[in-house]
């Protein structure tokens, strides 16, 4: 792998302020922990060799915080719904995950490079993991809590992962396939009861030690791996560096998060989902906020109402599943207690949720556009102008481009495959491969680009507007069709709960059909494929 040089950077920086003060804390900066790379943002000296996100950013803002130059806000701030609390410093993140740290390597065996899946709901022992694995060099392969046992078996047998994490609930589905993985050799589970042939997670870990040096790792190193979500077929394995997105945010500052030290940040979205590892983890703590989770067994819209009303946040990020949930409620009598700054990723948002979203809570909703494969590509940041329905501008450290079947950049305005520049120097943010499958890495590749596999344009401005997936682009009397803007259309109408719009082969023209349920993945995802599959007779 490459390792980008900053000098294409350059430019790109000119775009954000380096720094800003905050009032009430004069010495805060939020390039505290920016400030040693500076020069590599600039473009005067290369990326760094070696990096951990956890000793050289989470380490790091713990001294800040320890020496009074940080703002007196937690760094991790979760709530039950049923009035358990926990908060911690970024000093006492160090110290618990330290502990976790001691107890994978010395009581579960487990080296650097080995992996370990994560099932677990939005609970704290899922952050602690997090850093832990960051610590020890330990691949980190999270997942929906939403798996069956068949999804855990694919998994397990993909990855050849060495230790699993999860709950209670799923542990018996563990159970149930455990006898066909052949490289699984512990079971810990993150209960307050027992269970045969498990390791209890929190009775092993508070016991442990907190002295735990952060093992050395290069900016190259593996460290998260993520499945895909399987719109279009099989889950595949993502794998992601330190440096694709641990040091990524450190490059590009706020570049859409656009967060401070005294802000709150709320990530309304699966554990399973590397948007929570963005937002909850990298690009949060990578700028000093304060990471806020709510337990949410179940989304409902009072709850997420009442916790805005109830809690100092900052900033949402969630899908626009939510916003759609949110909208169809009566806000005039919710107060919001500090919400200034919303956003939206993993499916396109549809215009009139966003002018509902405005008129009822007088907030825009900042829309972001990634994948698995990239994190984030295009987003909409706060002072920019925002066009409905676009996902904005490309994101830094990223050269985003439209391009046809032979890689050539298209014009603006002409409909082409959404791309990424990566030749001659493969950017931070990128991922690694597509672990254990050369054939479909080798296929994502087209001339100087990554292939997204989706379909859009880019106006005058350099905003990119989506179209669909590739493959599901309809053909309809000669024209192609976008199913994005057919479902903007049918989602205006008050009896469409959601829709997803496929091709159909009708002799004439295509039809669209009605039904009391879509498909989706563990995620929550429209699985178009298999719509597309049915219509076409192939299920």
């Amino acid at each position: 792998m490459k390792i980008c040089k900053l000098q294409t950077l350059k430019s790109l920086w000119t775009l954000r302020p380096p720094c800003r003060i905050f009032h009430g804390h004069p010495r805060v900066l939020v390039s505290d922990v920016h400030s040693q790379y500076k020069s590599v943002r600039r473009g005067e000296q290369e990326i760094p060799e070696y990096f951990n996100f956890a000793s050289d950013v989470l380490d790091k803002w713990s001294e800040i915080e320890k020496a009074g130059k940080r703002p007196s806000n937690a760094a991790f701030w979760w709530v039950s719904g049923n009035g358990e609390e926990v908060k911690w410093s970024f000093e006492e993140l160090g110290f618990l995950s330290r502990k976790v740290a001691n107890m994978l390597t010395k009581i579960c065996g487990l080296q650097k490079g080995d992996r370990v899946i994560v099932i677990l709901p939005r609970i704290p022992e899922w952050w602690l993991v997090n850093v832990a694995c960051i610590r020890t060099g330990i691949v980190l392969i999270p997942a929906t809590s939403q798996l069956t046992a068949k999804d855990i078996l694919y998994r397990l047998q993909a990855s050849k992962a060495k230790c699993i994490i999860t709950s209670d609930i799923l542990a018996p589905a563990v159970d149930s396939v455990a006898s066909e993985c052949q490289f699984l050799k512990n079971k810990l589970m993150v209960s307050k009861g027992s269970r045969e042939g498990w390791l209890n997670f929190n009775e092993l870990y508070k016991n442990q030690s907190a002295d735990h040096s952060c093992v050395k790792t290069k900016i190259q190193d593996s460290m998260i791996t993520f499945f895909t979500s399987g719109t279009t077929g099989s889950p595949k394995m993502t794998g992601h560096s330190q440096g694709s997105l641990g040091f990524r945010p450190l490059l590009c500052e706020r570049y859409w998060l656009d967060v401070a030290p005294t802000d709150t940040v709320w990530g309304i979205t699966d554990t399973g989902w590397i948007v929570t590892s963005l937002t909850s983890v990298f690009d949060a703590w990578a700028l000093g906020s304060c990471v806020f989770v709510h337990q949410l067994p179940q989304i409902e819209s009072s709850v997420i109402l009442n916790t805005l009303c109830s809690f100092p946040i900052d900033t949402m990020i969630s899908a626009p599943t939510l916003y759609r949930m949110l909208v169809q409620n009566d806000l005039s009598s919710y107060k919001f207690k500090n919400l200034k700054h919303c956003l939206s990723g993993g499916e396109p948002l549809n215009p009139e949720v966003i002018d509902q979203w405005k008129s009822k809570t007088g907030l825009d909703i900042y829309e972001v556009y990634g994948q698995t494969e990239t994190g984030i590509i295009c987003s909409v940041s706060r002072g920019m102008k925002i066009k409905p329905g676009s996902m904005g501008k490309a994101a830094p450290p990223f050269d985003v481009q439209v391009v046809d079947k032979n890689a050539n950049i298209l014009p603006p305005g002409q409909q082409g495959e959404i791309a990424i520049r990566s030749k001659p120097i493969r950017p931070l943010g990128l991922f690694t491969e597509y672990l254990d499958n050369h054939k479909k890495t080798t296929e994502s590749e087209r001339g100087d680009f990554y292939i997204t596999g989706d379909r859009g344009t880019m106006d005058e401005d350099g905003y990119f507007w989506f179209i669909g997936r590739d493959d599901d682009i309809i053909i309809s009397s000669g024209y192609r069709i976008g199913p994005f803007e057919v479902e903007n259309a049918l989602i205006e109408h008050p009896a469409v709960a959601e829709t997803a719009v496929v091709s159909s082969p009708d002799a004439l023209r295509g039809e669209v059909e009605f039904v009391q349920e879509l498909p989706k993945t563990v995620t929550g995802k429209i699985k178009r494929n298999e719509l597309r599959a049915k219509e076409w007779g192939q299920m």
